[in-house]
């Protein structure tokens, strides 16, 4: 099922192989029919991740980033929308030479070969299937895998079946019949997993593994635990007490070189180490779906969070804010005494950007360190104008496009472009970092800038208008980062302040473990202070 944590299992298997000496990398696979994750609600199917190609792609390539450190490319995210559309592009040139196009051969030729391209330069590929087993829409997926290793070998093709033990509340017992179930629909397939990996709360037991063993066609030792953390990073430790980094590299013939693991020991100490708590809030408006309240909207942002914390040796207590709530009743901003920091992350719309609008003016009267991301940016520029600069009621064009004071505005250039999305910046750009500023004091402190440029990955359409900068900067807000033109605003911050700046940028994406972002590290910095 969806959420089970594929992606964090996949990643720490990477992790595990790249400590005995192999490169490796990642490849996710997402059975839906949009091209990419660039148009789905956040709610919907969770954060958007962007590459440093501009790629927008399921948030587990982020997982893969932060465990593998290493950047990836917006190829390393296939969706059925992305065959079909390469399938029928082939058959209006004529490429199939008049034969019948169908699902086998030519849909599954065409995923086998992007899947071998994006292997071509590693030692061992990671690919994960989204989905759950049964769904129609992983059909075409995993026979292309059926057939990949009838082709290849079992040597150079290996199965991991990930599925979850429930422990129902009432019986309090741990049951494997689903797993069973979810085996023999692998099996109906062609595929028989070579590994099975058991999301529980609790290790599986020997009695658990046996009947697995048994009814899954498989060795006990294979049956792979991989219990509820404290912290995901410590996964590949307990992958590694169980030998599964060796039993892996034993069946595909090969012999582990180095033994490394003892660096991420190192960064899950860090991370697990509990200094005093440090309270952040992160108000944002995707994070209620039905009944349910979720954070894989922003889970970059809380990872980054984490990442900064580790560093500082302090506890993390996120609170999640909808900022809706400020445009209800004005009296809940006494929320906000009670944090020692806060993030504005990014967005689009005008749900909530009024409650948001509120939160970021009790941050810089009430000196409470703010970090402002993407849209946290455009809403502290418009914050700012309204109640510092005199320029009433005024707006982003994307909440109010008749707003007498455009202070954020899609540029002329880039209303030329028409094809949804193209008016984004999407990707990594440069940003020229004013001396003097906390912003180039952060970045210089990192190694994260070179000759006076920071580079830092972008997802937004709309932009500081360039007439409003001059007036910005005399009444006091110091823009500390720009375009190389000059014409774009990057990074802004106010001096004197405990801590107030905020990026148009996304600086949560280059956030790793055992490398904090420096803007994150600033935040909690000050939230400490």
């Amino acid at each position: 099922m969806s959420g089970l944590g594929k992606g964090i299992t996949t990643s720490s298997i990477g992790r595990l192989l790249i400590s005995k000496g192999f490169k490796v990398s990642a490849m996710k696979i997402d059975p839906y029919i949009n091209i990419d994750a660039g148009t789905m609600r956040p709610t919907e199917h969770g954060e958007v991740f962007v590459t440093q190609d501009g790629g927008e792609v399921d948030q587990d390539l982020g997982n893969y980033e932060r465990f593998l450190h290493k950047n990836l490319s917006k190829e390393h995210n296939l969706t059925t929308g992305k065959v079909y559309k390469t399938i029928i592009e082939k058959e209006r040139r004529g490429d199939f030479l008049g034969k019948t196009v169908q699902i086998i051969p030519h849909l599954t030729d065409e995923i086998q070969k992007k899947i071998i391209e994006r292997g071509k330069n590693e030692e061992i590929l990671l690919i994960e299937i989204g989905g759950t087993v049964g769904d129609y829409e992983n059909i075409p997926f995993l026979e292309a895998a059926r057939q990949m290793r009838l082709k290849l070998g079992k040597d150079k093709v290996i199965f991991i079946h990930i599925s979850f033990i429930p422990v129902p509340n009432f019986l309090g017992e741990a049951k494997t019949k689903p797993t069973q179930h979810s085996v023999k629909a692998l099996q109906e397939v062609g595929i028989q997993p070579d590994f099975i990996v058991c999301r529980s709360k609790k290790p599986v037991d020997s009695v658990r593994k046996k009947k697995l063993a048994l009814f899954c066609n498989i060795k006990e030792k294979r049956v792979i635990s991989n219990p509820d953390l404290e912290i995901i990073y410590e996964l590949p430790l307990v992958l590694e007490e169980q030998g599964f980094g060796d039993m892996l590299l034993k069946l595909m013939n090969l012999k582990p070189r180095e033994d490394k693991l003892d660096y991420w020991r190192k960064v899950v100490e860090k991370m697990k180490n509990k200094g005093k708590e440090v309270r952040i809030g992160i108000i944002g408006k995707y994070l209620n779906t039905g009944d349910w309240q979720l954070s894989d909207s922003y889970v970059s942002v809380r990872e980054a969070v984490k990442h900064a914390c580790a560093e500082l040796g302090v506890q993390d207590n996120i609170e999640w804010i909808n900022s809706e709530m400020f445009e209800k009743d004005k009296n809940l901003m006494r929320i906000l005494d009670y944090l020692d920091c806060v993030i504005i992350p990014g967005g689009f719309g005008k749900t909530g950007a009024e409650g948001k609008i509120k939160a970021i003016q009790y941050c810089r009267e009430k000196n409470k360190p703010f970090l402002g991301i993407c849209y946290g940016l455009q809403l502290a520029v418009v914050e700012y104008a309204r109640n510092v600069c005199g320029l009433k009621n005024a707006n982003s064009t994307e909440i109010n496009p008749r707003t007498h004071y455009n202070v954020i505005d899609i540029l002329s250039e880039q209303k030329q472009i028409i094809e949804k999305g193209g008016t984004m910046r999407l990707g990594t750009y440069p940003a020229v970092l004013k001396k003097g500023t906390l912003v180039r004091e952060l970045y210089e402190k990192f190694g994260r800038m070179k000759e006076g440029i920071a580079q830092e990955r972008h997802r937004h359409r709309y932009e500081v208008n360039p007439k409003y900068h001059e007036l910005l900067q005399e009444k006091g807000l110091v823009i500390s980062g720009v375009s190389p033109n000059g014409r774009l605003v990057e990074f802004i911050e106010i001096p004197g302040h405990n801590f107030f700046v905020a990026t148009q940028a996304h600086p949560e994406f280059t956030s790793w473990p055992g490398k904090p972002n420096p803007l994150f590290y600033g935040l909690i910095k000050a939230g400490i202070r």
